[in-house]
């Protein structure tokens, strides 16, 4: 049996890997990618810690589930706002989105 502090090794590397590839990369795709493994980095954490709980209830699996969701919701609205930039501005560099400012 693997232990629970192999998975929280492991989610937190990975949350770390997303964590970088989100402030570091100016490609706005490489920041939802990057957004994507930290919110998988949590699916992780929250399946590990119910697998090793106490309690029987599901509450972890349940929660993964709606964390998914929330997931694809993300990707589906922020790859629609980046084309929807990309068709105006023929860039996805995030410094170079400045339609917010006056």
């Amino acid at each position: 049996m693997i232990p629970l502090s192999w998975y929280l090794m492991l989610a937190a590397g990975l949350f770390s890997i997303g964590l970088f590839g989100a402030l570091a990369r100016r490609n706005a795709v490489a920041i939802l990618l990057g957004v994507e493994l930290m919110l998988n980095a949590v699916n992780i954490n929250l399946v590990a810690f119910w697998r090793y709980g106490d309690v029987a209830v599901m509450a972890g699996q349940v929660f993964a589930i709606i964390v998914f969701a929330v997931a694809a919701a993300e990707v589906a609205v922020g790859l629609a706002l980046v084309i929807s930039v990309y068709r105006r501005r023929n860039t996805v560099v995030a410094e170079d989105l400045n339609m917010m400012k006056w």
